[in-house]
């Protein structure tokens, strides 16, 4: 693979396996390809470490790919005192802004207010929000009187209506945006593969050694040599926890304790607006937004406990009720479940206090935690998409104080551009087609792909497939489907209408794989389906 950065880099899997087979031992192999493992390899990476990542499905297969899309400080955080977390997070926002603004805009959202107390209640919070940001915030935070929410909130409930509280935050693509880490760290030299699951450590004298692998492909098995191993698997980490634990006689208790949170998609027109309804304080205590995102509207999001780690977790009826039920208070009209587009779970890798007696995930730590086994096998796990760069740097700064890593400078990441950041989307021209601003200053180079002019959807022409398949490192239908482009996302159907034409293309673009179509189909269907 290329390092030219003037270039799109080619993900030909067997150039990428030919490199894995060779007999080299890196500085750092990580196991985990969402939002965390990601940004480790290409923080370490840029240091000039060399680099193996395995993820066992796709990149962002996991939890990575089904945040809310907020790229934000945490409100509710601030609310719960938690002000060094909140301060992070304002600052890690702004550097993820800056440097790929092509997948990250800032945002205003509105709280509206039905009880005279709630304006300046919630302003004088999102004051100290405003403060806490400094120099790094995104616009002032502003009391709006009824008709000036209104005007923001055009179907926000009108009855009963005092007036609101408007401020800002970040959004950008999840998936996107790891695939824009994974590149911009195989641009640095890393190596990357998804469909390589891990499946045993190595050790030498008690200590971790490195990993073996399979490709999920070919089956064919290869042992991987490594300095240092970070676990970076989610809410998946205990399980590469425990096999380290049976062997250097450590056993690990469990460290995560699994949140759902529920998205439901619905047409913009419940909130035809380019502002996002935030309501701080819903009937059960929680928070429930109706954002607008690549021309549909998310409503989320749950926080509910669950025991199993399931791919695609299913939602469950309370939780869907919740979300409709809640909507149906703020917006003038209520979306119905025959109204929702695509259902969609995630979730949450919550870091157990050590007393093991908080139920609630509400109570449970949104921190990251960095710890190192006897063995020397580094886990990191928790905390949010907004600070996934600050928690690769704290997992480097460990690897380094453990002696697994000699010491390198760090804070390069602070000012790393991102692949296709070189344009934003007002220089490409707010006439750019849908969807392909999301690629930067590669645009022309996927408008140059045969198929540019023949559009399968709005947002995804014929060439974003190919170039998916070429420079994405795609190899199925779910992964153009979900993650190169938010088609499943936004509207399951269309999604599954789609698919064979997709499953066409690639098969082109990559002879004799098979690009799973009845697997999407059956995932689509789940997408589609809201239990009621």
């Amino acid at each position: 693979m290329t390092s030219d950065t003037s270039t799109p880099l080619a993900t030909v899997r067997a150039d990428l396996l030919a490199r894995l087979a060779q007999p080299v031992t890196y500085d750092l192999a990580v196991v985990g390809g969402g939002a965390t493992g990601l940004g480790v390899a290409l923080d370490a990476a840029a240091r000039g470490f060399s680099v193996v990542l395995l993820e066992s499905h796709d990149f962002a297969k996991g939890t990575s790919s089904r945040a809310t899309k907020l790229v934000h400080g945490g409100v509710r955080y601030l609310a719960q005192g938690n002000i060094a977390l909140v301060r992070e997070a304002l600052h890690e926002r702004t550097t993820l802004l800056r440097n790929a603004p092509h997948l990250a805009q800032p945002l205003a959202f509105v709280m509206p207010s039905y009880k005279v107390w709630e304006t300046p209640f919630y302003g004088v919070g999102l004051k100290m929000y405003d403060a806490l940001a400094g120099k790094a915030g995104l616009g002032p935070t502003e009391f709006l009187g009824r008709m000036e929410t209104l005007r923001c909130l055009p179907t926000a409930m009108a009855d009963g209506l005092k007036g609101g509280v408007k401020y800002w935050d970040g959004q950008f693509d999840d998936a996107r945006l790891a695939l824009a880490l994974a590149r911009t760290a195989a641009q640095r030299g890393a190596l990357l593969l998804n469909y390589c699951p891990v499946d045993d450590l190595l050790y030498d004298g008690g200590k971790v050694a490195g990993v073996v692998c399979q490709d999920a492909e070919t089956g064919q098995r290869y042992e991987v040599r490594a300095r240092c191993v970070v676990n970076a698997t989610g809410v998946w980490v205990d399980a590469l926890r425990q096999r380290d634990g049976d062997v250097s006689g450590q056993p690990a208790k469990p460290m995560v304790a699994p949140s759902q949170g529920v998205h439901i998609v619905v047409d913009r027109e419940f909130l035809p607006s380019d502002h996002a309804l935030m309501v701080p304080k819903t009937a059960d205590g929680r928070v429930l937004f109706a954002v607008p995102w690549l021309g549909k509207v998310i409503l989320g999001t749950t926080d509910s406990p669950r025991q199993d780690l399931a791919r695609e977790p299913q939602a469950m009826r309370e939780e869907v009720a919740f979300i409709l039920g809640e909507s149906a208070r703020y917006l003038r009209r209520a979306p119905q479940a025959s109204d929702v587009r695509s259902i969609w779970v995630g979730l949450r890798p919550l870091v157990k206090p050590s007393d093991e007696d908080a139920a609630a995930t509400k109570s449970i730590s949104r921190e990251h935690t960095v710890l190192a086994s006897r063995s020397g096998l580094v886990t990191v796990t928790g905390g949010k998409w907004t600070t996934y760069r600050a928690m690769a740097e704290d997992v480097l700064l460990k690897c380094m104080d453990e002696h697994l890593l000699p010491r390198r400078p760090g804070g390069i990441t602070v000012a790393l551009p991102l692949v296709g950041a070189g344009a934003t989307r007002e220089r490409q021209g707010m006439n750019a087609p849908q969807g392909l601003h999301s690629y930067g200053d590669e645009a022309a180079r996927v408008q140059a792909l045969p198929g540019s002019q023949v559009q399968l959807a709005e947002g995804l022409s014929e060439a974003m497939v190919r170039f998916a398949a070429r420079h994405e490192y795609a190899r199925t239908v779910e992964d153009v489907l979900a993650r190169r482009s938010r088609v499943l996302f936004l509207d399951a159907r269309l999604a599954a209408a789609l698919a064979p034409r997709v499953a066409d293309i690639l098969r082109e673009e990559i002879p004799g794989q098979d690009p799973q179509l009845p697997a999407f189909l059956e995932l689509a269907a789940h997408y589609a389906t809201v239990p009621v």
